[in-house]
Formats: C-alpha cells, structure tokens, sequence
C-alpha cells in the first residue's frame, strides 16, 4: 500500500510539472514575440527571456525523461492543473492561447501586468521546489531530486528580468491582492485538484509528448545539469 501511494504520488506530482513546464516554455514564446516588438533594442532583456524559455525547455525535457525511464506516459492533465494559466485567466480574463499579444505590445498596462503575473508565478515555483526537495517520498526519487535541484538553481533568474523590467520603468510591485490570486491559485491546486487527481482512477495518460506535436525532437538523456 505504501509503495502504490508513493508511486501515484510521483506520478501525479510529475505529471503536473511536466504540463506546466511544457505550458511554461510556450507561453514565454508569446512574451518573446511582444518583447522583441516593443523592444528591439534592449538585448539584455531579450537574452534574459530567451534562456528563461530555454530553462524551462530543458525542465520539460528532464520531466520526459523520468517518464521515458519508468516506460510510462504522464497522466493526462490540462490547464485546470496549470498555475500560469490559471493566473492569466483570473487577471486577463481570457486562456493563453487567446491572449491578444498585439494588445500587451502596445499597452504598457497590459505589459507591466504580465511582467507581474510571471514573476509573481515563478516565485511560487521557487517556494514549492523549496519544500518538494525536502518531502520524503520526493527524496526517494534520486532522478526526481537532481532535477529539482536543477529548477531551483535556475528559477530565482526567471523572474529577475521581468522585475528588473518594471523597476527600470518605474512599475509598481505587486499589491496585496495580486498575491492573494497567487496563493488562492496554488491552494485551489494544492488542495482540491492535485487530492482529486490522485483519487481518480479513471484518468488516462497521454498518448504523446507535447513536444511532438510542436515538431520538437526531445533528447534521449537527461540534460547533464541534471
């Protein structure tokens, strides 16, 4: 019994990593494209966001291959489970995907709330990493640990650039109620998605990669930083 909960405990913990990483490193194309219009010239901040997109990449990959090395596919999640996205459509009112990029290039408003709703989402990842390396059952996933050492060497850089963007033009820092969305968001997953997922037995698993439906090749090992 122990061994089954700990199993479908990794197992739902990864799958949910797996998606938001994936959701991650997508999305961040969307704010690459808006960055790159508004800002052609700030290299600093475009290389910044870049190698975020490429971190998040390369997460993605070390989740696939956790799950490559088990033999199985992650459970079949969506955006329900996704912080980022559940975070967009609270403060835009709209999913990512339909998220007008032209809008958030030619208002600062609308930029300077997605610069907040990122750095405000990777700095909850930054506390969960925090806490999952110290959880027992994570610990007995050695693969499991190195790549979340690996996510948290890398995430206090993710939301660096976007803070340093709004203190640069004079934005304010989040308000008290922004942080009230992030901490309603991570509960209602914490506590009501993740326990409903783990009890489900009916939920099915991919049938493909993410990746590949981008026409993206993952690499066969896990990345060395892991």
């Amino acid at each position: 019994m122990l061994q089954w909960f700990r199993r479908r405990y990794l197992d739902v913990l990864g799958s949910i990593y797996i998606y938001n990483e994936h959701r991650g490193y997508t999305a961040i194309d969307r704010v690459l494209e808006a960055i790159r219009k508004r800002s052609p010239d700030d290299e600093g901040l475009i290389a910044a966001v870049e190698q975020h997109r490429a971190d998040e990449r390369a997460h993605y990959v070390m989740f696939r291959r956790w799950f490559e090395l088990q033999r199985k596919m992650p459970l079949k999640v969506d955006r329900t489970f996704g912080h980022i996205d559940r975070f967009i459509e609270i403060m835009f009112r709209t999913r990512i995907d339909e998220l007008d990029t032209q809008a958030v290039i030619d208002d600062d408003r609308q930029f300077e709330k997605l610069c907040r709703v990122i750095a405000l989402t990777e700095q909850r990842g930054y506390k969960q990493v925090e806490i999952l390396i110290n959880h027992r059952l994570v610990k007995s996933d050695p693969v499991l640990m190195k790549i979340f050492r690996v996510i948290k060497k890398d995430e206090p850089s993710h939301w660096a650039p976007y803070e340093e963007w709004l203190r640069k033009n004079g934005k304010r820092d989040p308000k008290w109620w922004e942080y009230r969305i992030d901490t309603f968001i991570h509960s209602e997953l914490l506590f009501l998605k993740l326990p409903l997922l783990f009890l489900n037995p009916f939920i099915g698993r991919r049938t493909d990669w993410a990746d590949e439906i981008e026409g993206e090749i993952s690499p066969n090992m896990v990345s060395g930083r892991a």
